[in-house]
């Protein structure tokens, strides 16, 4: 599918739209559409979308600025058709065989009237692309805006529906809108923003080679053990207690990060036993070692991006020197449980959540669900990366949306 994204401008250009516009044309792109960005101002961020320069669609242009200020006044100025005819022209020549226009708050806001009304125009011609107006803003909602305002044409656009499809970003721009175009809330598309979560992490590349190997899209926690595989680790019992745990969170997850210890030849038996024991729980989609995946010793940076992926360590150490992974997890800001052992409850004190070593796993898990279930922030988390990702996003909302 060709595909166009509009806007007054586009990154490097520093903007909430701008975010949201670059963002979607890399989705679109990765998912095998051909995309380019139509702005004024803007440059390529990839070799994959194209940004078509269109100098007349800017809301800084002087023409536009020489216009805008006479309609904030609530004049229509002789040559403001002459712009729109310019303004169309150029559009028709730029979305030569688009099939969808995707135009971004340029139909919601005053900006720029005559790009307003000049994709009005061309959304009613024959041979037009289908047009989403993604709407993030509302001029005639927002009073800043009010007094510059008026009745008629060509301020009427702004609170016309024109027969376009719908996109806003929250239930509230749904309220208004339908409102304002007098047409029924069902009938507009509610796509909220995202958030790269790589980007903003800043994942190194390590760290996503690891996570296009597992699946955490639905992982409901995410339990971390960052830890050498070794009997004294006492991972085993971390498989019981996450088998007990997807009772009542059937997406809890573990990553265990280490590789096999150097030390002893007989881990790589204990390593075996483990998958086996995985095996048996039906813990395979679940459980995750990456010393299956990788066969280096993973940085320390690599081990600092899952700490800010997780949503609580477990450490069920039989043995511990101090207990490193509780000072990491501090930081990281995540609940602890751990093995009730004399170095970790000198480092835990009354901050984390101790179990003794023959507790049984049903009892673990349910110490890890009571202190999850009161904790705002880990749920908060846990909706966020499940509802609120760019990804997830473009595969429940706009790939649905482009193929209506």
């Amino acid at each position: 599918m060709q595909i166009a994204l509009i806007h007054y401008s586009a990154p490097p250009i520093v903007g909430g739209v701008e975010s949201v516009l670059a963002q979607q044309a890399r989705l679109m792109s990765r998912a095998g559409h051909a995309v380019r960005i139509l702005a004024a101002r803007g440059e390529p961020w990839t070799d994959q979308v194209p940004v078509v320069h269109l100098p007349l669609i800017d809301s800084r242009h002087p023409r536009v600025l020489a216009l805008k200020a006479a309609l904030d006044r609530g004049d229509l100025p002789e040559d403001f058709e002459i712009l729109v005819s310019e303004i169309a022209t150029a559009l028709r020549t730029a979305l030569a065989g688009v099939d969808v226009l995707i135009a971004h708050n340029v139909c919601s806001l005053n900006k720029n009237l005559a790009l307003t009304a000049a994709i009005q125009r061309l959304s009613q011609e024959p041979s037009a692309p289908r047009v989403i107006l993604w709407h993030h803003d509302l001029a005639w909602t927002t009073p800043r805006y009010r007094a510059e305002l008026h009745d008629g044409y060509p301020w009427d656009l702004l609170r016309t529906d024109w027969g376009a499809r719908h996109v806003v970003v929250s239930d509230l721009r749904r309220r208004e809108l339908a409102e304002l175009l007098g047409i029924s809330p069902a009938s507009i598309k509610v796509i909220p923003n995202g958030l790269d979560r790589a980007a903003f992490f800043k994942l190194s590349a390590a760290t996503l080679t690891l996570l296009e190997q597992i699946d955490l899209s639905e992982a409901d926690p995410i339990l971390l053990l960052p830890v050498r595989l070794t009997p004294r680790k006492n991972i085993e019992l971390a498989l019981q207690v996450l088998a007990a745990l997807q009772r009542t969170l059937p997406h809890a997850t573990l990553i265990v990060t280490g590789p096999l210890g150097p030390h002893n030849a007989a881990n790589a038996d204990y390593f075996a036993r483990l998958k086996n024991l995985r095996a048996e729980l039906g813990l395979s989609a679940a459980a995750h070692f990456f010393a299956e995946l990788n066969d280096d010793f993973l940085p320390d940076e690599v081990i600092a991006d899952f700490y800010r992926l997780a949503d609580a360590l477990i450490l069920p150490s039989r043995e511990e020197g101090f207990g490193i992974p509780l000072i990491e997890a501090a930081f990281s800001r995540l609940p602890v449980f751990c093995s009730d052992i004399s170095p970790l409850h000198d480092l835990g004190q009354d901050d984390v959540t101790y179990f003794a070593l023959d507790e049984p796993p049903e009892s673990i898990a349910a110490k890890i669900v009571a202190r999850l279930k009161i904790d705002p922030v880990y749920r908060y988390a846990v909706r966020a990366r499940q509802k609120f990702t760019w990804a997830r996003i473009y595969a429940d909302h706009i790939a649905p949306l482009l193929e209506e």
